[in-house]
This record gives C-alpha cells, structure tokens and sequence, in this order.
C-alpha cells in the first residue's frame, strides 16, 4: 500500500515535469493553428494532400503548425509548414500502436499522459483544423467544441475540413442534438464544415485579421 502510494506521488511530479517542460519549449512559440486528423493515411492520399497544402498555407503566412507529431495527417501538416518562416510543432504521444514521431518538426516533444498535451493544444491555439480521422480525432474535435461552448477558452475558428466525411456527423448534430434540444442554435455554429484546405486557412487568417482589427481599435 505505501509503495502504491509513493508511485502515485512520483507520477504527479512526472505530470508536472511534462507541463513545465512543454511550457518552456513552446514559451516563445505565440499563437499558432492545431491541426487534428487520422494517423493511417498514407502520402499522396486525398486527405494527406489536402493537410499538407494547409501546412505549407499557414507557414508561408508566418502562422505555425502544431501537430500530434504522429504519421498521416499529422505528418502532411507538419510537412507543409516545415521550411516555412514558421515553426512546425510536434507533441508526441507514447502509445503501443501506431504512433511514431514524423520528421517534420522545428519542435518536437515527448508526452506521456494525454491530458498535458491536450493542454498544449489549446494554450498556444487560434484555430483548430480537424481532418478526417478516428477515435482520436473526435476526441479533440468534441474537446475543442466544448471548452469555446462553456468559455472556458477564448472563441476561436473550429474548422471540419472534408464535406463528404463529416457531412453525416453534421446531419446527426442537426437532427438528434440540436432537433431534441441539447445545444442551441448558436452552439451549432462553433464549426464550420469546407470542403479544402485553402477554405480553412482562409477562415483562419480572417480571424487572425479581426483580431489584429480590433487589438489597433483598442489601442
């Protein structure tokens, strides 16, 4: 029992050591777009192709790119924004399966727990782009949605990129959440469904533009 114990408080110290050191390294990295999507597709893929065209359109802005690190889309998006003006950012996630680091990354970290990457995506995010893509995908595509829902984080674009794949999600929103009451209106339009990837940026860069708008009329 008291070994069990220890154990428990040495993986509290190791919690920490991951947020501060993820912290530090990202301390000068300022606000940067989170791009989320499935690990399996292969380069040369539709969805790779697309993720990567909105690496290298973000980058060539001086907007950089935070990934999971992994293969797939994470890699297409990574790779689009490597050798850009902008830094190409990777929090990895050590999993038993499927996750390996792609060599894309001006940054790259390791995460043991996913709650601290998560926290990462967030911080440094005006924007999340959510590709096709799994379990996972959905996680931080739903995760996103409810923290701008509650306030929890400032609103920023939540950009579904890929018409014919989230379509059906959007239809069951619509017609089970929205039509039976458990979100509004309002709520329904914290997304926005395109079909390419020069639509996200665009949809991006807009917000990026507002908010410089109104940072000059505050000042």
């Amino acid at each position: 029992m008291l070994e069990a114990k220890v154990q428990e408080a040495w993986r509290v110290l190791r919690i920490q050591s991951e947020l501060v050191d993820g912290t530090d390294k990202l301390l000068k990295l300022g606000a940067a777009v989170t791009v989320f999507g499935g690990a399996r597709f292969e380069p040369g893929s539709p969805h790779y192709q697309q993720a990567q065209i909105l690496g290298e359109l973000l980058g060539s802005q001086g907007v950089p790119v935070i990934t999971g690190g992994g293969p797939g889309i994470m890699e297409a998006a990574n790779r689009g924004c490597f050798g850009t003006s902008a830094t190409s950012v990777g929090l990895n996630i050590e999993l038993p399966f499927e996750q390996t680091s792609n060599p894309y990354q001006d940054i790259s970290l390791d995460f043991r727990y996913f709650f601290v990457r998560k926290y990462l995506f967030i911080k440094h995010a005006l924007g999340f782009v959510i590709f096709p893509g799994g379990y996972g995908t959905l996680d931080e595509l739903f995760e996103a949605l409810t923290l701008v829902q509650t306030g929890k984080v400032d609103p920023f674009p939540i950009v579904l990129v890929g018409v014919d794949y989230w379509s059906g999600l959007v239809d069951w929103i619509v017609g089970r959440m929205l039509e039976q009451g458990c979100i509004s209106d309002e709520e329904l339009h914290l997304f926005k469904l395109v079909d390419t990837s020069e639509e996200a940026a665009e949809l991006i860069l807009q917000h990026m533009r507002m908010g410089s708008a109104n940072q000059d009329v505050e000042g």
